[in-house]
């Protein structure tokens, strides 16, 4: 997961390197809060004016958002076993990367109102622990998905705007990992657990999927 993140924070320097070969381009990085299937955090960089006569902005982002895996006994049934000792804990992690085209409404009155669509590629990892029962597991999924939504700027100062965010992301089914067992959408699946499929197993832990998204944040321009 974070050789991932690693790799996308290198590409996104890498792409903003060549500002200077559009001296026209104006940069902006926004840090918001709210909320993604669970509490979330959100950090974007993007720019406007990056190709002469291009009428759409783009922005860079991640998402960490904090949400609820599963039901536990279930996933341990379908990616273990039939075990039901020990007192389930569990949490859920998800990071999101994400990349936006936005075009400007150039509605009067905010400092912008944009509409935005764009490629999601999403890192979730569901962890239970079974107390007292010395069992403890993950699973994982990486789902590519498709988002869109609408973006208002509000002017605080000459740099600096109150940013509201709201949209939808939608997930592509891909396959679900858990200890040593893989569902794929094809059910051509690795070491399924007694006659459990990939419908199965979406359905007890919480992949990503149909997510709604709210943010509230600060959006300064460079």
């Amino acid at each position: 997961m974070l050789s991932r993140i690693r790799s996308f924070s290198a590409l996104l320097l890498v792409l903003l390197s060549f500002t200077s070969l559009a001296p026209g381009m104006d940069l902006f990085g926004t840090l918001s809060v709210g909320y993604k299937a669970g509490l979330s955090f959100q950090a974007a960089t993007g720019a406007t004016n990056f190709a002469q006569g291009f009428p759409l902005s783009m922005e860079f982002g991640i998402t960490y958002s904090s949400v609820d895996p599963g039901a536990p006994f279930p996933a341990r049934r379908i990616f273990i076993a039939d075990a039901t000792n020990g007192t389930p804990e569990k949490y859920g992690t998800n990071w999101d990367l994400r990349l936006d085209f936005l075009y400007n409404l150039n509605i009067r009155g905010p400092r912008a109102i944009f509409i935005f669509a764009g490629p999601r590629f999403s890192m979730f990892d569901a962890h239970f622990h079974y107390v007292g029962a010395n069992e403890e597991f993950d699973v994982t999924s990486n789902p590519w998905g498709i988002g869109f939504g609408v973006k208002g700027m509000f002017a605080i100062s000459p740099r600096v705007d109150l940013t509201l965010t709201g949209g939808l992301d939608n997930y592509f089914d891909t396959s679900i990992h858990g200890h040593d067992t893989t569902y794929n959408p094809d059910n051509q699946n690795v070491n399924p657990h007694e006659n459990f499929t990939y419908k199965d197993a979406k359905a007890e832990v919480n992949t990503p999927r149909l997510q709604g998204i709210l943010m509230l944040g600060f959006t300064y321009a460079f």
